[in-house]
């Protein structure tokens, strides 16, 4: 279980590159280490990119590499769990930076995190961990509308989840997400609604407190940057 009671860090980052927020995870997930920051939850975006995870097979993707080049995405090779996944604007990355003794545990609880906001925004969802590893994340009927892939060293895990909230779907078709063929969909898709983005991501800090029986403080990036 993730060794969170008493307060938990977050901090609202914002539009961040990918490889720069893979860098900021590092020194994050250093800081914890050391003791010298609490359990942190980072919320961003992040511009267009497929990232891969270690069971990532090259089938994955359907097109050449400068296709996607061509079309603004870049990919990037990573060390979290799963396959494939797509990250642009109008989606919102979490990463929360926990201290864990069980990782398993720790993914199911981002599951229920997201299922908890997910209905504050008036979309019903549910998780399929029992249908096998490919199957983690988040999913309104067969529809996949979240993302979970996670990195644990030293019992302390690093990258996180992502919630497609108003976003452009059209590349994911252009790839196996999560190496299954599963239509992708949004809360925008499934309200019929333009959602308060702000409001969701919020939401979701919320519910991770509720979860991880912490309080939220939170931090600038200015003051996350001094202490990481």
């Amino acid at each position: 279980m993730t060794e969170a009671a008493g307060e938990c860090s977050v901090v609202h980052l914002g539009r961040v590159p990918y490889r720069e927020a893979l860098a900021l995870q590092e020194r994050v997930r250093d800081a914890r280490e050391a003791d010298r920051i609490g359990d942190t939850l980072l919320l961003l975006e992040h511009d267009a990119v497929y990232t891969r995870g270690r069971r990532s097979e090259v089938e994955e993707l359907l097109h050449r590499p400068e296709w996607y080049a061509e079309r603004g995405i870049e990919i990037v090779e990573t060390d979290r769990g799963g396959r494939v996944t797509y990250h642009a604007p109008g989606q919102l990355v979490g990463y929360p930076i926990v201290k864990t003794s069980d990782v398993i545990a720790h993914v199911r609880r981002l599951e229920r995190v997201i299922i908890t906001a997910l209905a504050l925004q008036g979309t019903t969802a549910r998780a399929r961990a029992d249908e096998g590893a490919d199957f983690t994340g988040v999913w309104t009927d067969e529809r996949k509308i979240a993302s979970i892939g996670v990195h644990l060293r030293r019992s302390i895990t690093t990258h996180g989840f992502a919630v497609n909230v108003d976003m452009d779907l059209e590349p994911w078709s252009w790839i196996v997400p999560c190496g299954l063929n599963v239509p992708i969909t949004s809360i925008a898709e499934e309200t019929g609604t333009t959602p308060d983005a702000e409001l969701f991501a919020d939401q979701i800090a919320d519910a991770w407190a509720t979860e991880s029986g912490s309080s939220i403080k939170l931090l600038t990036p200015d003051q996350l940057a001094a202490l990481a």
